[in-house]
């Protein structure tokens, strides 16, 4: 129930259409019971049984307001009877139409004003953790699978659809019928209410013992569901190596284990599930048949209950059972709704450390430097940099260069701040970047990576991603400077041509050069370039280069690359090994020395 309650903080924006419902299902609840207390009179018509009734009854105030309807229907019908008995009987047949028609508008009102307040919540739902998953650390994502992700968002919020949401629906209306019938039974008879209200919570005991292990099943199904995504989007996203390696066989079965244990456990969810429609249905058919027995001693021995009022009594009683019936149902889907709601709730409420601190700072460009003051970082166990230092100034270029896992990238992550640091201080013009507000550290920063990432969008958009108030012709100076103009010319649509998921309609080159152009319009003062150039073709390279080179200029630059003749112009070189500083110089110093640069590049031009 806690965390039905922390779903339901997102139906407040929605609370009128929620004020309509419960109003609408008031009038439900009133009318339902009001429906079956007019079938008396024509029960009594048929039965001759009406009570003769010559003058009209005074109302004496809200108190006596049964006896006033009473003897006013009975007064209209002797009225009728008197005249003909055929006028008598449709008299009492319209207004059995009428309030059945009137219940059922009222009902549809409700259902109406409910599917606002589900579907926003819903809206309101999917927004909040789509905008929690994009602010959340990097760290995150590396505990979480991406397909277990989209899992939550898509198939979990559309589960609070079917199970806490639809709650909504039953939680005034049904409790209310029961209420409204309830007290038209009591005024009937005290003694058979009182005898029917013994057997309604012994059944609500057995239907709660069924409920208690729905939310484990539920939530064996829902992890369930998103390993198979997971693996889904892992086949998409590796599908061409799926195929040059011939590994389908392996990936279907993977995914058909997967599938298989999903399907045991829906099964068994569903069955228990299930079980609940066919008991609550047995118990409501043993109270009606203890009714009967009971109730018809009254009527034909005891001979204290009149017949026409008992059969709508049972009518009445009837109009209980199915709600009843319903708030069984509800029961069940809260303890089914549980394990997605949790699973939703790890999302929404899952901690950032990385937070802006109450007195960040705004920094709108870098002035002097950029200070890495011993540092240590760490994976987990696997210690990536020790006491690594280095001072890049205001327009410098700085190379970082070294075998696979000494630490390149992650200083380039540091300075992105995409993980904080765990010993030692980074700086910007002596400002640790720990108090740096992160909007401004990304305005701050520009990136161009080995793996380009661009999205199903237009060229247009694509460019624009870092300045969408950018005009067109800031958009095509980027793309000219980034060499990118002239194929993007060339394509069917120029600029809003759609690229494909990924940017799989361009090639490699032209891929980053986009990426580069979008660099360029961003325009920060901070650019990092992580091996840039290392998938490209020979001719693509020098394009790409080209481009690079017209980035750097005027800017501060952290550039990690494999190849060495990329970097020869850069201000300083430096060599990691193993998380630390090897060398530093620049490519003049380097190469006259006997040192690791010089064995490196030595080792390139073979």
């Amino acid at each position: 129930m806690n965390y039905f309650l922390k779903i339901l903080r997102f139906g407040l924006p929605y609370k009128r259409f929620a004020f309509l419902n419960i109003l609408f299902n008031i009038l439900y609840a009133l009318f339902s019971a009001l429906a079956y207390v007019a079938m008396i009179p024509m029960m009594q018509i048929l039965f001759g049984t009406t009570p003769k009734t010559k003058v009209a009854p005074t109302y004496e105030g809200i108190g006596q307001i049964k006896n006033y309807l009473e003897g006013f229907f009975n007064y209209k019908i002797t009225q009728y009877l008197e005249q003909d008995s055929g006028k008598a009987l449709l008299f009492v047949i319209g207004m059995i139409i009428s309030l059945f028609f009137l219940k059922n508008i009222f009902n549809y009102l409700a259902m109406y004003f409910i599917t606002f307040l589900r579907n926003g919540v819903l809206m309101d739902l999917r927004n909040e953790l789509y905008q929690k998953t994009t602010s959340l650390p990097l760290y995150f994502f590396s505990e979480k699978k991406k397909g277990d992700l989209m899992a939550r968002i898509s198939s979990d919020v559309l589960e609070l659809k079917h199970s806490f949401l639809s709650i909504l629906e039953l939680i005034v209306r049904d409790p209310l019928t029961i209420i409204f019938s309830l007290i038209i039974m009591f005024s009937f008879s005290v003694k058979l209410t009182l005898f029917v209200l013994i057997f309604i919570p012994l059944s609500g005991a057995v239907i709660s013992q069924i409920g208690k292990s729905l939310k484990r099943k539920s939530d064996s199904v829902q992890k369930e569901q998103g390993e198979f995504m997971s693996l889904l989007e892992e086949t998409l996203g590796g599908i061409k190596i799926i195929k040059a390696f011939n590994g389908q066989n392996t990936f279907i079965k993977k995914f058909k284990y997967s599938t298989q244990r999903f399907f045991d456990f829906s099964n068994k969810l569903l069955n228990r599930q299930n079980l609940a429609s066919p008991v609550s249905e047995f118990l409501g058919i043993v109270v009606i048949s203890v009714l009967l027995w009971y109730g018809g001693k009254m009527v034909l021995i005891d001979q204290t209950l009149n017949g026409a009022i008992f059969l709508s009594y049972l009518g009445l009683a009837y109009n209980i059972l199915t709600p009843a019936k319903g708030i069984s149902k509800a029961y069940y889907n809260i303890k089914k709704g549980d394990a997605a709601a949790l699973r939703v709730l790890e999302v929404l409420e899952a901690k950032d450390d990385m937070e802006d601190v109450a007195n960040a700072k705004d920094i709108q460009t870098l002035e002097k430097e950029i200070r890495f003051d011993n540092i240590s970082f760490s994976y987990d166990q696997n210690k990536v940099l020790e006491g690594f230092s280095l001072q890049i100034k205001k327009g410098q270029t700085i190379a970082l260069i070294g075998p696979s896992g000494s630490g390149k990238t992650t200083v380039a992550n540091l300075l992105n701040r995409f993980f904080d640091i765990q010993k030692g201080n980074l700086t910007l013009d002596g400002t640790p970047i720990n108090i740096v507000k992160k909007k401004s550290l990304y305005q701050l920063t520009g990136m161009v990576n080995q793996d380009t990432i661009l999205f199903n969008d237009s060229v247009k958009n694509n460019i624009a991603l870092g300045n969408p108030k950018a005009t067109q012709k800031e958009i095509e100076e980027a793309a000219k400077v980034a060499n990118a103009s002239e194929f993007i010319e060339k394509l069917d649509q120029g600029y809003d041509t759609l690229i494909g998921e990924g940017g799989n309609k361009l090639s490699g080159g032209q891929k980053q050069r986009l990426s580069i152009a979008r660099a360029i319009l961003k325009d920060p003062d901070i650019l990092i370039l992580d091996e840039a150039t290392s998938a490209l073709d020979t001719a693509s390279e020098k394009l790409v280069q080209e481009a690079l080179e017209n980035l750097m200029k005027n800017r501060t630059s952290l550039v990690i690359a494999h190849r060495l003749s990329t970097i020869q112009k850069a201000d300083m070189i430096v060599v990691l090994n193993q998380g630390k500083i090897v060398e530093t110089g620049s490519h003049k110093e380097l190469i006259t020395q006997n040192s690791t640069y010089k064995k490196l590049v030595e080792l390139q031009s073979l």
